[in-house]
Formats: structure tokens, sequence, C-alpha cells
């Protein structure tokens, strides 16, 4: 037995205040009059599964909503390497699942209390759950999902997955060599362009980082005039104007040395002015040399200005720094060294191109014996479980046809096609009306992939709708024949199927404080009796000893 859902906790969802599920393996029967809240369970598992969500889903008056889900089983392990990628605690007997939607819109998951994203959690429930609702026969119409079908009875997953990445890898080369084959006058125009860009980015000499240094210069350059007339006036001020700060502390300094003489006591404060005469007169000289080393040719300036002319056309082009415009010239050359190589290169990608073609053949080729040798097994194993479901003379096929082209899952295309009736010719399933036929040919559809499906936990949401009478005890047979190799939840209204099954809860909808509540309990004994007799009809007694002779059936 693959592992098991063991618990599912349910709060603040729609009409479910707080419920907690525990639940065992083998097929498990959900039952309840219409309208109590059944396909809350559905929905949770859904949430569980990475269907997208809002906040409308919440109870009113709570602010978040929670579903829970614990899976057990040593299986689980299988999954642990993908776990682990995606940075969250491996399994060891347990997986725990968590979704959680609050009223402010702020949704998180959670896989064995590591947070995690809706694409991660949807990828690892795909793996668990397979559900099937009253309207999921409409995918069947489907031919990818037709072809889905196949393979996995077939079990090509490997060999799938191996013409997939050759098969894009030559749509990707083919999109290389359309881009190449180009027309002649596009490509010159480019060329041309090219050359331009090329030719105008290298005859300006660049140098990384010297944007910076030219910038530099050419604002002092541009102010010399004025550097030289501060520099000079501060330096005359200090030193060569009458009356200069420096002629006015020589007298000061002799006064100073008058009264060193007099009182040594001062001798520290004549050495310090003497140090201000010393600094102040080498702060004059720096300001004359800084003066003379300006030179005002006006050919430098002109140069200058024209270098910073020339940053700013290139960068206005070609990008935001003189970096990038260095780095846009490499790559334009690298394109034209493409373009101008493109005889070469269209070689090289003919004999790629025909490398990749010959394996993605042979890998399609294998894929395609695979599924010819799998498509009447699954043929006359749904057959047998569409006899086992009433059609006693009825013709299934599962049709291989061949693709005029290879497309992304091969060479082949597969068609169900289907006659209920001895007499009646095959036709494709979208040709049948009868949605309680569709029904049953999902069930058998999925009693067939059961063996060779690994997928623990199997829905069924009502698929036993316009079904009955006999069929309905064929369909409990079926659903309890799958429970002997995975979990089955079913949630049904015929008491045939709901009497078949290992467990029985009811969903049941009470009214207290004026709130709607829905509540889950398990059935057994004279419950179960009495539940069974309310589905047929009503609790008298004959309904209560067809009951219990459905109970003995199913048992």
């Amino acid at each position: 037995m693959p592992a098991v859902l063991t618990l599912l906790r349910i709060k603040n969802l729609a009409l479910v205040q707080e419920l907690e599920w525990q639940m065992g393996p083998g097929f498990i029967a959900v039952t309840g009059e219409t309208g109590v809240g059944k396909s809350i369970i559905i929905g949770a598992l859904q949430l569980l599964l990475g269907e997208r969500a809002d906040k409308s889903l919440i109870r009113t008056g709570a602010d978040i909503c929670t579903v829970e889900a614990v899976f057990t089983g040593k299986e689980l392990q299988k999954s642990n390497p993908q776990l682990v990628e995606s940075g969250i605690e491996p399994c060891e007997n347990d997986l725990i699942l968590k979704r959680t939607l609050s009223s402010t819109g702020t949704n998180r998951q959670f896989i064995n209390g590591s947070l995690t994203t809706l694409s991660i959690l949807k990828n690892l429930g795909d793996e668990l759950v397979d559900l099937h609702g009253p309207h999921d026969h409409q995918s069947l119409l489907s031919p990818e999902t037709q072809l889905s079908l196949l393979d996995s009875f077939a079990r090509v997953e490997a060999q799938l997955g191996e013409y997939r990445q050759h098969y894009r890898q030559l749509q990707t080369l083919l999109a290389e060599q359309a881009a190449l084959n180009t027309a002649e006058t596009a490509r010159e125009q480019e060329l041309d362009l090219l050359r331009h860009q090329i030719t105008e980015i290298k005859s300006a000499n660049l140098v990384a980082g010297e944007e910076e240094e030219i910038e530099r210069r050419y604002k002092l350059a541009s102010n010399s005039k004025r550097l030289i007339e501060l520099a000079t006036g501060v330096a005359n001020k200090l030193s060569e104007a009458d009356g200069s700060v420096l002629s006015q502390l020589a007298e000061t300094q002799r006064l100073l040395r008058e009264l060193e003489k007099i009182d040594s006591s001062i001798a520290q404060l004549s050495s310090a002015h003497t140090a201000s005469v010393v600094e102040l007169s080498e702060i004059a000289r720096s300001l004359s040399a800084y003066a003379e080393k300006f030179d005002l040719d006006p050919q430098q300036l002109a140069a200058l200005e024209q270098r910073v002319s020339l940053f700013e056309t290139l960068k206005r082009k070609y990008g935001d720094s003189i970096g990038e415009v260095i780095a846009f010239g490499e790559r334009a050359v690298e394109r034209m060294r493409t373009i101008e190589g493109r005889d070469a290169e269209l070689e090289r990608l003919a004999r790629e191109i025909d490398n990749v073609r010959t394996q993605m053949n042979r890998a399609g080729e294998a894929l395609r014996k695979l599924r010819a040798k799998a498509a009447p097994k699954l043929s006359e194993n749904i057959r047998r479980n569409l006899r086992d479901l009433g059609f006693r003379q009825s013709e299934f096929e599962a049709k291989l046809n061949a693709l005029d082209e290879p497309g992304p899952n091969g060479f082949d295309s597969v068609e169900l096609l289907f006659s209920p009736n001895p007499g009646e010719p095959l036709k494709p399933l979208r040709a049948i009306a009868s949605s309680g036929e569709i029904s049953r040919l999902m069930l058998a559809i999925k009693s067939a992939l059961a063996a060779h499906d690994a997928i623990p936990l199997l829905v069924f949401d009502e698929i036993d709708t316009n079904v009955g009478g006999e069929i309905a005890h064929a369909v409990g047979a079926k659903m309890q024949m799958l429970g002997r190799d995975h979990q089955v939840i079913c949630i049904t209204h015929l008491p045939q199927v709901a009497a078949t099954a290992s467990s029985h809860f009811v969903v049941t909808k009470d009214v207290a404080r004026g709130r709607t509540f829905s509540n889950l309990h398990e059935v057994i004994g004279k419950g179960r009796q009495e539940e069974i007799a309310r589905m047929l009809g009503g609790k008298s007694e004959p309904a209560l000893k067809l009951a219990a002779s459905l109970l003995g059936r199913g048992d």
C-alpha cells in the first residue's frame, strides 16, 4: 500500500469553522444531503494541491483560513531529493502540507514547516493526489489528455523526456537558422549600421575611466583665468602688496622679541608666532606657484571642450557611461563578425540540426514503438473494466495515429474510440452524449491506470452521477477494488457505492447562534445502516433492511 492521507484539518473555510478528519487506507465514502458542504472537502484538497484561491473562501467573520494535511508512508521519502533541492525539510515517515489564506490577501504555503512557493506545492500535490469531479470527463475529450493517458499506462516518462529535450533543442536551432536567413537587404542595412557604430566608437580612442579625468581637467581649464585671479590675489594679500599680512606680522614679531627679552615666560608665544609667519609664507609661495602652472592656451581648452562634447554625444547614442559605450562597441564588433560569418554559421547550424534531428527521430521512434505496444493492452484493460461497469458488449480502442510533422510530444496522436452498444461503430469520445456513459468510462480508464499509477490518493467527486441500479453496485465494486492498491475518497449520493466502502463519513450542516456550520463524522454499525437507509429514501423498516443487505453485499 502506498502512502496515505491520515489527517485533513480545515479551519474557517466557507461553512467549516473547524474540522479535523482522521482517516485510514482503503476506500472511504463521504455522504450527506445536498448543500451540507461536501464540496468543501474537495475545495480544501484543491487548495493543498496548489489551486489558485481568493479571500472569498474565508469564513465570514474570520481573518485567516487554514488547510493542513498529513500524508504518512515510507514511500514519501522518494520526494526528498526534490524537497531538499527546494530548501525544504525532507520526510522520514510524514509529509505535512499547509496553506493559509488571509483576508488581507496574503497567502502562504508550507511543506514540512518550510515556507515554499505555490508552484512547488502544486508540483508535489500532483504526485500525491489525483482528483476527479463530475465535469472532469471534459478533459477526456482533449487529444493531449488522451495521449497522456496512454503514456501513463505505457510508463514512457523517461523516453518522452528524452524526446522533448531533443525537440526543444531542434526548435531553438531552427529559430537561429531562420534568424540568419533574413532578407539580404536587411542584412546589408544592419552591417552598414554596425560599421558606422564601430567606426564612431573606435575613432574616439576611448579608455575606461578617462571620462572623470578629462571632465576634471576641463573644469579647471575653463575656469583658469578666475583661478589665477583668486590665487594671485590671496598671495599678494599675504606677501606682495603694501601693508601685506606678512609685513605687518614682521613688526609684531619684532615687538614680541623685545617683550621676550624682558619676560622670558612668553617665549612659547613668540615661537608660535614665528611658526605662523613661516606657515603663511609657505602658503603665499604655494599659491604663487599654483597660479603660474595654469596655461591659458585656448587651443588646449578647445581640445578638452571637444573631448567632453564627444563623450556626451557617444553616451546619448550608446550608453550612460563611457564604460557602457565601450561595451556597446564590443558587442557591435561581435555581431558584425557573426553576420559576416553567416555562411560559416549556417553550415555549422545545418550540421547541428541534422545531428539533433537524428537523435530526436531515434527517440521518437522508440517512443512510438512503446505506445504501439501499450495501446492494445490499454484498450483491452479498459474494455474489461467497462464490462464490469455494465457495458457487457461495448467496444473501446486507443487508436494511435501518425502526425504529419513531429510535435512536442512525439510523432503520434491518440484518439480514444468507444461504442457502448453492439452493432454501433466506434466513435470518438466527443461524439458520446450521455454523461452517465462518460462517467463510467472515466472510472474504467482510472481503474486501468491504477496499477500503473504511483499516485497514492484518488479522489472522486460525484463521478457516479447519472448511474443507478445494478450499475451503481458495479461502480461501488470498482471503487472497492481501487481501494486495495490506493487510498480512495469518493463523495457519492449512491447508497450502493457508499455501502462498499471500508469506512464511511457523513457531512452534516447545523445552525447555532444564527450561524451555519458544516461538520463531518464517521458512521459505523447502526449509524451507518441508518445513513444508507436515508440515502435510499428514508429510515423505514424496509429501507433499513435494504441498507443492511447492501452493507452485507459490500462486505
